[in-house]
């Protein structure tokens, strides 16, 4: 199993949720966190005066797929999370050893 960390322009994050959803991937978890990458930030102007925007709003999306579903979600989120501009965000792919449904308490390695 891997777990699959996607950080994501919050503006692209219902076009990702409802490409997984078609193709069958419900589960997630969902984070809303700050960050930045190449673009160190942005510049905006409010009444006339410019400040700097240092840590951008992401979203984090973690998945928990089968080592057969990696290649298929990773293409679904970025064929849906991508504008072609700068920041929109990267994919993370982790090992997990074992997983745990606390109701049942069935595991799956």
């Amino acid at each position: 199993m891997k777990m699959i960390k996607a950080i994501i322009k919050p503006e692209r994050f219902e076009f990702v949720k409802k490409a997984l959803e078609d193709k069958g991937f419900n589960g997630m978890t969902i984070t809303e966190v700050k960050g930045r990458g190449e673009q160190k930030g942005i510049t905006l102007e409010y009444r006339g005066g410019q400040y700097i925007v240092d840590l951008l709003p992401k979203i984090q999306l973690e998945i928990v797929v089968r080592d057969t579903d990696v290649d298929m979600l990773i293409t679904i989120i970025t064929d849906s999370a991508r504008t072609g501009k700068i920041g929109d965000g990267k994919i993370f792919i982790l090992p997990v050893g074992k997983s745990i449904r606390i109701r049942t308490g069935e595991t799956e390695s």
